[in-house]
């Protein structure tokens, strides 16, 4: 039986937990707010800013417990002008804070658990760990993105080539406490989940080697029935191109707005993302020329989507990329880059393009031949929905539960 637990809730976490439950094998789901745990829950829930989709479980009330108030506090703050109480890592109610509030909670109740293992994602371990590795319990680490090593190594160098857009890369800022916790959390696990090979591949950059095992586990695409939007896609006119995501220039986004002024007006870009906390005058300028949206509901992307003809993420840094699978799942081809989980889940020219971050180039060839050619851009299409087909949520989850039983046996036996 497995401790499980997430401050915020997300469609990989929802699969883990979800599949755990089916499988007999979760003892306690911890998290902050969730509108499935009773009338408190639903009533806690709805002051959050948030959509409650997000926090919704299909889960027994009484396996999911509660630690509300930091993240009740991170949603409603900055609404009501106690924007200092959700400063980056020291406000009382910064997501840092959330995440090891969570973890002491969650540590805390092992004591008179009983249970085998606890799985724990990345920021909001440590404590959990620590006590887990006292009671000789499986401690499983999800790794959502990718080392930070690497991706501080990249966001520097980034920083250099593109100094006006340097402010948009928040990881630069961690304190050395926070890397260092995650250098510990990592250490104290006994298995390592990740959902891409660029992640995988990126703990090759931990000290001397990790050495325990990394179980790469690809996520699941939503299903739902396309629309006669999607099947009636125009054969003439710009291309409508989208892209999903933080405005950061960890997603390549000075990469995308420099593509499309060279497309010029063969193409019309849609961006959905909100901007960051920092000011930064290059992408305000960038956003003005386009189509902003700064928040959608998730069945909005989705509808925004299907009214696309192209998704490009061109992600300097990445973990996986969920965006790619959910738009090849409206049968929206992408073009994004092996820093994602693209090499994962997408077969070049057939089911969308793989391009070399930071290429321009490359990223305008791709779109002009399919601006081009409709009829290959339909092929693509229909196979970017094919693909999606075959990655259920529910894969996802059942095969990270066998990984779970396996390290479970290892554990006992060792």
């Amino acid at each position: 039986m497995f401790v499980l637990s997430h401050p915020t809730g997300n469609a990989n976490l929802r699969a883990v937990a979800e599949a755990l439950h089916r499988h007999g094998l979760l003892d306690q789901f911890h998290t902050t707010l969730a509108d499935g745990a009773g009338l408190t829950g639903r009533l806690l829930a709805s002051l959050a800013a948030e959509t409650s989709a997000r926090r919704r479980f299909a889960l027994p009330a009484k396996k999911i417990h509660l630690h509300p108030w930091r993240e009740l506090f991170r949603q409603i703050a900055p609404k009501v002008g106690l924007a200092q109480l959700v400063r980056h890592e020291y406000g009382w109610a910064s997501i840092d804070r959330v995440y090891q509030s969570l973890d002491r909670a969650v540590a805390q109740s092992l004591e008179s658990s009983g249970v085998s293992g606890v799985y724990q994602y990345e920021d909001g371990a440590l404590q959990t760990f620590t006590a887990a590795t006292r009671l000789g319990l499986t401690c499983a680490y999800d790794l959502p993105i990718a080392y930070w090593r690497l991706g501080r190594a990249i966001q520097e160098e980034e920083a250099a080539l593109r100094p006006e857009w340097a402010m948009t890369l928040e990881a630069l800022c961690d304190s050395s406490e926070k890397l260092e916790r995650k250098d510990r959390e990592l250490a104290l696990a006994d298995a390592v989940f990740c959902a891409s090979t660029f992640t995988a591949r990126s703990l090759d950059a931990f000290p001397g080697g990790l050495g325990k095992p990394v179980h790469q586990v690809a996520y699941g695409s939503p299903t739902r029935p396309l629309s006669q939007q999607r099947r009636m896609r125009p054969k003439k006119g710009p291309l409508q191109l989208l892209f999903v995501g933080g405005l950061s220039q960890r997603k390549g986004l000075s990469y995308l707005f420099a593509a499309v002024e060279l497309l010029g007006q063969s193409v019309e870009l849609t961006v959905i993302g909100r901007r960051p906390k920092v000011a930064c005058p290059a992408l305000d300028r960038a956003l003005a020329k386009h189509r902003h949206i700064e928040s959608l509901p998730h069945s909005g992307i989705l509808e925004a989507m299907e009214a696309s003809d192209l998704f490009v993420f061109p992600s300097i840094f990445e973990g996986f990329g969920l965006v790619l699978l959910e738009a090849m799942g409206r049968g929206v081809p992408c073009i994004t880059t092996p820093n994602t989980a693209g090499p994962d889940i997408i077969t070049d020219g057939v089911d969308g393009y793989i391009v070399p971050i930071r290429d321009v180039d490359a990223i305008v060839g791709r779109v002009e031949y399919l601006r081009q050619d409709r009829d290959a851009l339909a092929a693509m299409s229909a196979a970017a929905l094919a693909t999606s087909e075959k990655m259920t949520w529910e894969c996802y989850g059942n095969e990270t539960v066998q990984y779970l039983q396996e390290l479970g046996a290892v554990k006992r036996r060792g």
